[in-house]
């Protein structure tokens, strides 16, 4: 059975976000795919300070939070959803290093696997924040999955959110979406039709 792994990345554990991500692991779960959300929590977790060392151990560094327990999991899921609120129109911090230290770490556990951003937010901010989490999945060669509108919930606590009947609709269609696209890719695979050839990858450096 195919598995999305849902991240939180709310410091509430059951709070708007959380809310927004059990809709898409509802519909998930009726298309017959295992949903399991990740819960970021209350602790902080360091930034990535670009030293490259997981280039030779193929994880983080630093053993300090949940970044490498999140990578071991992520080798096995054939798609992601990761949610976050949105502080001054921005993700929340915490998944931003989240996010930087994972991918820097194992972008290639991540390559050709769908992936869905959702914003939570009271009122504005959400699709600010949905593109800067786009950007994790377009860097990694990771289809985007979206909806019938942007991946946004509204409210200030869950009884909100739960009342946003569009918000609420947009995340079932993400869950459907997602396990439309996993079926196709399985089934592609099934068909003989392999992933893309990748070049061998060029950096260029435009400061002379």
């Amino acid at each position: 059975m195919a598995k999305i792994l849902l991240v939180n990345g709310s410091p509430t554990e059951n709070g708007c976000t959380y809310t927004a991500l059990c809709e898409v692991a509802s519909a998930l779960k009726a298309e017959g795919l295992e949903a399991e959300i990740f819960q970021l929590g209350k602790e902080g977790i360091r930034d990535c300070i670009g030293c490259h060392g997981c280039r030779k151990l193929g994880r983080c560094v630093f053993q300090d939070d949940k970044v490498n327990e999140f990578i071991e999991l992520a080798r096995e899921a054939d798609g992601f959803v990761f949610g976050t609120p949105v502080y001054y129109a921005h993700p929340r911090g915490q998944i931003l290093s989240f996010l930087d230290r994972v991918f820097c770490s194992a972008s290639n556990v991540f390559a050709y696997k769908p992936g869905a951003a959702v914003a939570s937010a009271r009122r504005a901010g959400t699709t600010a924040s949905m593109d800067v989490l786009n950007k994790y999945f377009t860097i990694a060669q990771m289809p985007v999955v979206s909806s019938n509108y942007w991946n946004m919930v509204h409210g200030e606590k869950p009884e909100d959110v739960k009342q946003d009947l569009e918000g609420m609709q947009i995340m079932r269609g993400i869950g459907r979406n997602m396990a439309w696209m996993v079926r196709c890719i399985a089934a592609g695979k099934a068909a003989g039709i392999d992933y893309p050839q990748p070049e061998t990858k060029v950096r260029t450096n435009f400061i002379r």
